[in-house]
């Protein structure tokens, strides 16, 4: 049996959190669900997922800065980000992408099912 995959999701609109999370544990993946960046970096100390899916705008501390934490923090490094966030322009885009973001969904544009199938490609590499 393949080892279970944990996944940390960051994303403080209750409807769309709970969302990803049942669809992710549909798939056998263990999700752990955080409302804020501030929760997001508290649990990363302990937690070691093999994926994030990060929502930018978020309360204390947004996803970018979340980011720009996982970059300089050595004990991050390791595990991919998937920006998942109502910000859909070219310029949040790039700055998502040159702060490590593998992939970046806008919510407004956003599949479920994509977004679904594009993390378990991101686990299955991993």
């Amino acid at each position: 049996m393949p080892e279970q995959k944990n996944v940390l999701l960051v994303e403080d609109e209750p409807l769309l959190g709970n969302l990803l999370k049942q669809r992710l544990e549909r798939e056998g993946i263990n999700v752990v669900l955080k409302r804020d960046g501030e929760e997001a970096l508290a649990t990363l100390r302990e937690f070691k997922p093999d994926l994030i899916l990060l929502d930018i705008i978020l309360p204390k501390i947004s996803g970018f800065e979340v980011l720009e934490q996982l970059k300089i923090d050595p004990q991050f490094e390791r595990a991919p980000v998937i920006i998942v966030s109502n910000l859909g322009q070219d310029s949040d885009i790039a700055k998502g992408q040159s702060l490590g973001a593998v992939q970046y969904f806008v919510k407004a544009r956003l599949s479920i099912e994509d977004l679904v199938e594009q993390a378990k490609l991101l686990l299955q590499m991993r």
